[in-house]
């Protein structure tokens, strides 16, 4: 019988792995993968209730060790003493998941509100600047570490209304091919990951809380999924050592641009 070719999985049990943004959507998908993968977790995001409740189903399912952090991301401050003041346990950070992140409204950019670009700048780029800085120091000292940032189509291109969103999100791919060029040498890996469009709280964070708007954007396809993408990054986390993955870009099958949707499912239900 001829040998496999294929690489087993790297095995991250007992890898201590921050995930911002894990109170929910691709987070918490995220935070349940790494946990069934034998991971110490540092969780964080500004629910506190949420990340309890998380705690304590994944202590009880997986047998694992997670601290909670709350904090505002878009608080520079609050990231910097998030990165301080981590308890002993759970310094030694080995996976960081940049994966905290949001788009405010849909204006274009000659009327957009400056507390949304703003908020979207904050989350989207200064904390990931910070975390990423802060962490990847002891990573290069201790010659181990992966930095996986989770970006977005929206990365790749740019559409109406989304000047300031899609700005923080080719900065998130920029950022992350120099950090990889930066850390080059070092064993630590960096990585993107770049969905589609996701059935998550996104939308509804986007339009402000109006869930007929955010519905219509996933109406007449089958959109991905919070578990889909943490598939995507856990794939990316268990690659052998000698491999790093640069981006993984995923759409939905209906879809080829963030505005490039067939929507196949409503045309036929109107049959």
């Amino acid at each position: 019988m001829a040998s496999s070719t294929l690489y087993p999985p790297l095995s991250i049990e007992g890898w201590t792995v921050l995930i911002t943004g894990a109170s929910a959507g691709i987070g918490l998908a995220a935070a349940r993968r790494f946990a069934e993968a034998g991971s110490r977790l540092v969780l964080v995001a500004r629910r506190a209730e949420r990340l309890e409740q998380l705690k304590e189903e994944l202590q009880a399912q997986y047998k694992v060790d997670v601290h909670n952090v709350v904090a505002d991301l878009s608080v520079a401050s609050q990231v910097e003493r998030l990165a301080a003041e981590l308890p002993p346990a759970f310094q030694e950070v080995d996976i960081l998941l940049n994966n905290a992140g949001l788009a405010l409204g849909t204006a274009p950019v000659q009327a957009m509100a400056s507390s949304d670009a703003v908020g979207m700048i904050s989350t989207n780029v200064t904390a990931v600047v910070i975390l990423t800085r802060e962490l990847s120091k002891g990573m290069v000292e201790r010659n181990r570490g992966h930095i996986i940032n989770v970006s977005s189509i929206a990365g790749h291109t740019a559409y109406p209304g989304g000047s300031v969103y899609c700005g923080t999100k080719h900065f998130v791919n920029g950022f992350t091919d120099c950090a990889r060029h930066d850390l080059v040498g070092t064993a630590v890996r960096v990585s993107a990951i770049s969905p589609g469009a996701v059935n998550t709280e996104f939308s509804t964070v986007r339009y402000k809380g109006d869930k007929s708007k955010a519905d219509a954007v996933y109406a007449g396809i089958v959109p991905l999924n919070a578990d889909d993408i943490a598939d995507n990054i856990l794939y990316a986390a268990t690659r052998p050592l000698h491999v790093q993955v640069g981006d993984i870009v995923v759409f939905a099958t209906n879809q080829s641009g963030p505005q490039s949707i067939a929507r196949i499912l409503l045309e036929k239900s109107k049959e």
